[in-house]
C-alpha cells in the first residue's frame, strides 16, 4: 500500500470523526455509558428523597414494634371494608387499623397500646347485636412491644454486619474500590425501600423487616457478579478506557440480571396477588427491593469504583506477578 493511499484513508477517517462529532452521532458504547450515568444520578436522587422522607415523615411502625391489641373475627357474609370501618368507628374511640381477607369475611382489628376500648369477645357480641352482622369471634391477643424492639435492634445489627462482611470479602477478593461500590449499592437498596414505606405511609411490620433483610442478600449477589465481571474485563482488555471497561462488564451481565430479576418479580407478584393482606407489606417491600436493586447493580455498584479511581493496571500488575511466581 502506497503512502498516498494511507494518507487518503487517514484523512477520510479524520473527516468521518469530525462529521460524527458535529452531527451528534455517538457510538452505541457512548450512548450506553450516558444511560448508565443517568441511572446513577437517578439512584442518588432516590436516596436523597428517601432520606428526606425518613427524616420528616418517618416509618409507620406496626403493632409488632409499637405494641397493642389484635382481634380477629369472621362474618358469615361478605361486607364492604369501608362499611365495616364506618360501623366500627361509631362504637370505638381512638385509632384502629382494620384489615380483611377471604373475600371480606375474615377481619383483623389492631389497636395501639393504651386504647380506651379494648375489643374482646363480649364487645364483639354486643357489636354484632347492634350492627346486625353475624359475627364469630376468633382470637384476641396483646402484642408486647419488647419483642419488636429487640427485632429492630437485631435487624439493624444484621444490616451492619452484612455491610462489614461484604466490605471485607470484596476487598480481599477484588479491590477496595469495588467494595465501596457494592456497599453503596446495598445502602441504596435498603434506604430507597424504607423511604418508599415512609412516603406512602405503609405499615412497617415484621414481614417488611424480613423483606429488607432479604434485599441485603439479593443486593450482595448482584454486586459480586458485577465485580467479578469487571475484574475479568480489566485483565483481558488492556487497551480500553475505564469507562468502556465498565460498560462492557455491565452489558455482558445485563441479560442475566434482567432475567433473574424478572423471574424473581413474577414470584413476588404471585405472593402479592394471592398472599392476601398479611403478606402484602412483605411483597411490596421485596418487589421494590428487586426493582431498585437491579438499578443499583447496573448504575451504582459499577459506577462508584470508576468515580473513585479504579484502574485496570492494578489487576494487570497482579496478573503479571502471578505469572512470575508460577515460573520455575
Amino acid at each position: 500500500m502506497s503512502a498516498n493511499t494511507l494518507k487518503n484513508e487517514t484523512s477520510m477517517q479524520e473527516a468521518t470523526n469530525t462529521i460524527s462529532q458535529s452531527t451528534g452521532v455517538h457510538s452505541p458504547m457512548a450512548m450506553f455509558s450516558k444511560l448508565r450515568l443517568a441511572g446513577f444520578y437517578l439512584a442518588i436522587s432516590l436516596m436523597l428523597l428517601s432520606a428526606i422522607g425518613l427524616g420528616f415523615k418517618g416509618l409507620n411502625l406496626g403493632l409488632d414494634f409499637t405494641g397493642g391489641y389484635m382481634t380477629e373475627f369472621t362474618t358469615s357474609q361478605s361486607i364492604d371494608k369501608e362499611q365495616m370501618q364506618d360501623q366500627l368507628a361509631t362504637h370505638l374511640t381512638g385509632d384502629f387499623e382494620l384489615n380483611s381477607s377471604g373475600a371480606n369475611t375474615q377481619w383483623t382489628i389492631r389497636q395501639a397500646d393504651g386504647a380506651d376500648h379494648v375489643i374482646d369477645k363480649d364487645w364483639l357480641n354486643n357489636f354484632a347485636a347492634q350492627s346486625g352482622y353475624d359475627i364469630s369471634p376468633q382470637d384476641s391477643v396483646y402484642i408486647g412491644s419488647q419483642v419488636g424492639s429487640e427485632l429492630i435492634d437485631n435487624g439493624g445489627l444484621a444490616l451492619i454486619v452484612a455491610a462489614i462482611a461484604m466490605m471485607i470479602y470484596l476487598t480481599w477478593r477484588f479491590e477496595w474500590r469495588l467494595a465501596c461500590g457494592s456497599l453503596m449499592a446495598l445502602v441504596h437498596d435498603v434506604l430507597v425501600v424504607l423511604g418508599l414505606f415512609a412516603w406512602l405511609g405503609l405499615p412497617f411490620d415484621l414481614t417488611v423487616l424480613a423483606a429488607v433483610l432479604a434485599i441485603i442478600g439479593y443486593s450482595l449477589n448482584d454486586s459480586i457478579v458485577i465485580g467479578d465481571k469487571l475484574r475479568e474485563v480489566m485483565r483481558a482488555k488492556t487497551n480500553m478506557s475505564m469507562s468502556d471497561i465498565v460498560d462492557t462488564a455491565v452489558k455482558s451481565t445485563l441479560t442475566r440480571s434482567l432475567i433473574t430479576s424478572g423471574t424473581t418479580l413474577a414470584t413476588i407478584g404471585a405472593i402479592w396477588i394471592f398472599g392476601g393482606q398479611p403478606l402484602q407489606g412483605f411483597a411490596i417491600g421485596l418487589f421494590a427491593g428487586v426493582v431498585f436493586g437491579t438499578l443499583s447493580s447496573i448504575a451504582v455498584s459499577a459506577t462508584i469504583p470508576q468515580l473513585i479511581g479504579l484502574n485496570p493496571e492494578f489487576y494487570q500488575h497482579r496478573a503479571q506477578e502471578l505469572l512470575l511466581n508460577d515460573e520455575p
